[in-house]
């Protein structure tokens, strides 16, 4: 099964985005799976506002996690980890249109009434396995 593939069944299965996203590289970067879960877990739903994709920061902490800076001086990790957070994001905002949860579902997830829409609508179903898909492929092709 691809990463793609196990990406969009966690979120099937109930995992947000964030998570999806984030858990099937967990293991790559030796995070368990359990703890990458957790982390991850407030990120769906744009932040439960409809701000940035869950899928969108679920890669970014992959990027974080594989890249980042940990001590003051590592400044070219630093410069590394943003540069490549930034295409990403660039990357998945030209696929998609954008990176912000609100206009990809084009629902308001801050408000109930909004996240009550998208639930009627079936965009969570609809729209958002395709987001995780196409989170994690790009993710693969940046970090190769």
């Amino acid at each position: 099964m691809s990463r793609s593939d196990e990406a969009e069944k966690l979120f099937r299965d109930g995992f947000n985005c964030s998570q999806a996203v984030f858990s099937v590289f967990a293991g790559d970067m030796d995070v368990q799976v359990e703890m990458a879960m957790k982390v991850a877990c407030a990120f769906g739903g744009g932040m439960r506002l409809g701000n940035t994709c869950g899928a969108v920061t679920g890669a970014l902490m992959v990027i974080g996690l594989k890249y980042g800076k940990s001590r003051a001086d590592e400044n070219e990790a630093r410069d590394k980890t943003y540069a490549l957070a930034k295409h990403f994001q660039s990357c998945f905002s030209d696929a998609k249109g954008s990176i912000m949860c609100r206009d990809l579902l084009g629902y308001d997830l801050s408000t109930p009434e909004g996240y009550e829409l998208a639930k009627e609508n079936l965009a969570f179903i609809k729209i958002c396995p395709g987001l995780v898909r196409d989170a994690v492929e790009i993710l693969e092709e940046i970090i190769k």
